[in-house]
């Protein structure tokens, strides 16, 4: 390779890496600013870009001409994207009435898609120019794209969003005048001296100025949060003060100091107490605010409130107990723990940011709770540190960290949460003392959802563990918003059900569920027209299957397969949702999961017309005779276009297919989705950037078969993997977990540049719009992605992505068939 291929790579590259870079802090921006709906999408805005590069640079080759042009086009529409997201009022809450929202949210996606187009412009033309480099070219895509992978979490640390953003459009422009630096531009002529120096230097001195503005960040910067994130309404008291916010890789944790915060979850009615204390709310990008609360363990009122909260059953049947409590959040329940008399606390949380606010900048208002010597904080994901020591415990707590969602808005049916599944409960009941409890608090709901699916995953877990009768094993009560659910190893003893009885009682809960319990021992304090809680709870308990599959929502118990904790939709609530729109508080059209039915039928019509819009397009016109030199474009054949259509269409289906569900699926196992995203995507960009650099030498057929075993048998190997490995140290996990993607990765690399190589043999002319079919189906996996996995699991996701490439492969040997062959191996 000559100096300009390698600047040409090196460029295509670093722009890559940028266009990655802009992609996971888009994430990171979306779920901050809005909600966990719009985080996934900036993988299909990018891949939505990717398509219509595409589809222009079918009509109009000549756009493939000008890298550095759309180069820095990338970072000013990176910029402009930023200024639509922060300036444009969307209010993802009013969009089921308010039909100018669907305006300003199409207008929100076009932002974020416009960089991703001059970058697909970019590499899509470079890939048109030569096919004998295109999988050089496209490897250079992928590997930069890895490395982009790596650059964002610490820029992300650094620099926080807006920071990351502007970082990542300073690289777009570095990449620009690397290609002013080539000696020569494919297919084009030299420039004229002076223009060509200005296109060195000018996006230069942009980049140096932009990396100024993300290390200075201007108020003018700052993120936009919607109205009805917790952080805006706890800003809008008259008292309130924004005394702390920090980005990191987990999440953006701000701290408001205001005298209106007052969080007591599930305090008794009897409680006498004359003030509340003093608090602080601590939330989690801009939501779930939890109390940071200004009490002694020791005080009088500390102590009043620990034995009127329902953890106080604690005390009450294990006292001076040695605790665990998984994500403390704020640190009530470990206030809450001591004060009642605790023997030792020990607090696992996963946000090292969390600890520094309450273990350093909080100390003092907290009292030093967390430098208490009975109080022992360990940074680590809950399940990781579960599965790492073999220490058990008198009581394991899961603290209530998050606050209450209802139902029927569907904001978080899209998130994993792997702290609910069976397979987290059984973690925690492994790591109990043989009489040991496990309590567990939820908010309740109108009808019965999360607390009647956390009922159906501990009768889960205990089944699991060949205990004939778990109804023996659980008790449960509740306040009026609350519901305590206690968990033992072990049947509950006769006196432990005279304390529950006793303890509910006199704080002046309701009992729900107890062994042997009668239906006049319910709905006595906290009166409700129905006790519904109790008839789901002793439905469940009797009848498991039959009780799941009749009730009005989708309250089966979530697995590490299928994570999905506030996912409660079934397709028959639909008629009652549609009925509702407009007229009812139903954000997002009362279900997470018809966003994404709305959303698949959007990409689709929108795939639709970038893949077949160049098809009625009249073919480009010859270059001028001053260049007839250069290559010109063919008249590509209908049968050649079907036979590209369908095996670049499985090919953006299937690397999606892929792609998310083992993005999704590593949560678990490297620790929080910004991570996970990023660990995966570098492991299987960077080695698919391996499988096309190396794509010449391969077969096809044997490759795609290859792959489709791979994929068929990753479920049953991760999950091996995850009980082997997930207790190991976070290094270690995030080590083996790009070595178990590395041969997954190498054969994705290889059926585009192989089949694209091949076909560009035969008809000259078609790269740029089988890049589109590729990009532009890619988006409709994106979406459809999530939908399967929503409702099936990830294993049923990866088991589609096989089947597509088993499509591609069967499209391979029918070409064969074909007289006019059009690939062949």
């Amino acid at each position: 390779m000559g100096r300009s291929d390698i600047l040409t790579l090196l460029a295509a590259g670093l722009l890559s890496a940028a266009m990655l870079v802009f992609e996971l802090t888009l994430t990171r921006l979306f779920a901050v600013a809005q909600f966990y709906h719009f985080a996934f999408m900036a993988i299909s805005v990018a891949l939505l870009g990717s398509g219509a590069a595409g589809s222009l640079l079918t009509v109009w080759p000549r756009l493939g001409k000008r890298p550095g042009l759309w180069s820095a086009s990338f970072s000013l529409a990176t910029l402009a994207g930023y200024g639509i997201l922060n300036l444009i009022p969307f209010d993802s809450y009013a969009i089921a009435w308010d039909h100018i929202q669907i305006l300003y949210l199409i207008l929100t996606f076009a932002g974020a898609t416009l960089p991703f187009l001059g970058a697909g412009l970019v590499i899509g033309g470079l890939m048109s120019i030569d096919a004998g480099k295109l999988h050089r070219v496209y490897a250079a895509n992928l590997i930069g794209s890895a490395l982009g992978c790596v650059i964002a979490l610490p820029l992300l640390a650094w620099l926080g969003g807006e920071g990351a953003l502007l970082a990542g459009a300073s690289m777009g422009l570095v990449a620009s005048a690397l290609f002013g630096y080539r000696g020569h531009i494919p297919g084009g002529q030299r420039a004229r001296s002076y223009k060509a120096g200005l296109g060195k230097i000018l996006p230069l001195i942009g980049a140096i100025l932009l990396v100024a503005a993300a290390v200075v960040q201007p108020a003018w910067l700052r993120l936009r949060l919607s109205p009805y994130k917790a952080l805006s309404q706890a800003l809008l008291a008259p008292t309130a003060r924004h005394t702390f916010s920090e980005w990191g890789i987990v999440a953006r944790v701000d701290v408001v100091e205001s005298d209106s915060i007052h969080v007591l979850p599930g305090l008794s009615q009897n409680a006498l107490i004359e003030r509340p204390p003093l608090q602080a709310g601590l939330t989690l990008d801009a939501d779930n605010l939890m109390p940071i609360t200004a009490l002694d363990p020791g005080d009088d009122l500390a102590g009043r409130l620990a034995a009127n909260v329902p953890e106080a059953i604690i005390g009450e049947l294990r006292p001076n107990a040695s605790m665990l409590v998984l994500e403390p959040g704020g640190g009530w329940d470990v206030l809450m723990m001591l004060a009642d008399g605790a023997r030792s606390v020990t607090a696992i949380e996963r946000n090292p940011l969390v600890i520094h606010a309450l273990g350093d900048t909080y100390a003092g208002f907290t009292h030093d709770l967390y430098n208490d010597p009975r109080v022992q904080v360990i940074r680590a994901e809950g399940r990781a540190y579960l599965r790492q020591h073999g220490r058990a415990f008198d009581v394991i707590l899961f603290a209530l960290s998050d606050t209450f969602h209802p139902v029927t808005s569907g904001a978080y049916g899209l998130t994993e949460d792997y702290r609910y599944t069976v397979e987290a409960v059984d973690d925690m009941l492994s790591r109990l003392e043989p009489d040991g409890l496990l309590v567990i608090t939820r908010w309740l709901q109108t009808p019965p959802t999360e607390s009647a699916r956390t009922l159906a995953i501990i009768e889960a877990a205990l089944r699991a563990r060949q205990i004939t009768y778990p109804a023996d094993h659980i008790a449960a009560f509740r306040s009026m918003r609350t519901i305590t659910f206690i968990v033992s190893p072990e049947p509950l003893a006769v006196d432990e059900l005279a304390r529950v009885r006793e303890f509910v009682n006199t704080r002046g809960y309701d009992l729900v569920w107890l062994p042997g319990i009668s239906a006049d021992e319910v709905n006595l304090h906290n009166i409700v027209p129905v006790p519904l809680d109790y008839r789901i709870a002793r439905d469940l308990l009797a009848d498991p299957q039959g009780t799941i599959e009749e009730y009005e929502y989708d309250i089966c118990p979530p697995t590490d397969d299928r994570p999905f904790f506030h996912h409660y939709f079934r397709w028959r609530q639909t008629p009652e949702i549609v009925a509702g729109l407009g007229r009812t508080w139903q954000p997002f059209g009362g279900s997470g999961y018809l966003v994404l039915v709305a959303l698949l039928a959007l990409v689709t019509v929108l795939a639709a017309l970038l893949i077949f819009g160049p098809l009625v397009t009249p073919p480009p016109s010859p270059l001028p005779a001053s260049r007839e030199g250069e290559k010109q474009p063919e008249v590509v054949g209908s049968r050649v276009k079907l036979c590209a259509l369908l095996y670049f269409s499985m090919l953006g289906l299937g690397f999606l297919f892929i792609e998310m569900p083992l993005a999704q699926r590593f949560i678990l196992f490297v620790g929080q989705p910004v991570t996970a995203l990023a660990v995966v995507l570098f492991a299987v960009l960077l080695f698919s950037g391996l499988g096309s650099l190396t794509a010449p030498r391969w077969r096809l057929r044997w490759a795609l078969a290859a792959l489709i075993g791979m994929a068929l048998l990753m479920p049953p190997l991760l999950t091996g993997l995850f009980r082997l490995a997930l207790g190991w140290p976070a290094a270690a996990r995030i080590g083996i977990a790009v070595l178990s993607l590395a041969p997954l990765g190498l054969l994705m690399g290889v059926p585009f540049a192989r089949g694209m190589a091949l076909i560009e043999q035969r008809t000259q002319g078609i790269v740029p719009w089988a890049w589109a079919v590729n990009g532009s189906t890619s988006v409709i996996a994106a979406v459809l992605a999530v939908m399967i996995a929503v409702s099936w699991g990830f294993s049923a996701v990866l088991w589609v992505g096989a089947g597509t490439y088993a499509v591609a492969l069967g499209a391979i040997f029918s070409f064969d068939q074909q007289k006019d062959q059009v690939i062949d191996d």
